[in-house]
């Protein structure tokens, strides 16, 4: 399942995206990108953002909300740099290039972990979940929004049409919610709180994960 995708090639993916993401890709996740903001600032306290990219989503969050962004690429952060200093985001205390799997935090640091459109980019999705919920504090979230791949119909007929692009683009397409479910069983020490279909077309689903 972990080898479809690799390190290199999503950092490379998105090295090349970098100079045009927001223009490409704002509008169609943004509305997956509020809702997770509402739910972490809902939370507040100390917030990792894990591929937080141009840090378009760094402006929204309330400033008594403390965040430390990570990505894989280096041109991304480079723009969120540019973005903190550019609106004074003063609660943006860590911008760092860093692997998803391997996050250089200590265990039980966050009071949430936000992860926008990420697991069905990186190469081994489990282990990259099972880290975000290491670094969390006991009672806090895991908010994600993904694409949830379609069981049947037009949609996942769409799914398998575009397959070829999104995997140039660095996503995995197929992705579908009984992985979440065998992870979530498997690792233990977390309850589904919510799953919300979010916009276009409930392409995209917000799922957040409390840690016991």
């Amino acid at each position: 399942m972990a080898g479809d995708i690799d390190r290199a090639g999503v950092a490379k993916a998105y090295g090349r995206w970098a100079p045009i993401y927001d223009l490409v890709f704002g509008k169609v996740f943004d509305s997956g990108r509020q809702s997770t903001i509402i739910e972490a600032d809902r939370i507040g306290g100390h917030i990792l953002d894990v591929g937080v990219g141009t840090g378009l989503s760094l402006v929204d969050y309330a400033r008594t909300t403390k965040i430390c962004g990570v990505d894989i690429s280096e041109p991304m952060l480079r723009k969120a740099h540019e973005r903190v200093r550019t609106h004074n985001l003063t609660n943006v205390e860590t911008l760092a290039v860093m692997d998803a799997k391997n996050l250089a935090f200590p265990d039980n640091h966050f009071d949430a972990v936000v992860a926008q459109y990420v697991i069905t980019a990186v190469p081994d999705p489990e282990a990259t979940l099972d880290d975000f919920v290491r670094v969390l504090k006991p009672g806090g979230e895991l908010i994600l929004v993904n694409h949830i791949g379609a069981e049947s119909g037009p949609r996942k007929i769409f799914e398998l049409a575009f397959a070829p692009l999104a995997r140039r683009l660095g996503w995995r397409p197929e992705f579908p919610w009984k992985r979440l479910v065998d992870w979530a069983a498997v690792h233990g020490g977390i309850t589904l709180a919510e799953r919300r279909s979010m916009p276009p077309m409930g392409h995209f689903s917000l799922i957040r994960y409390i840690k016991s």
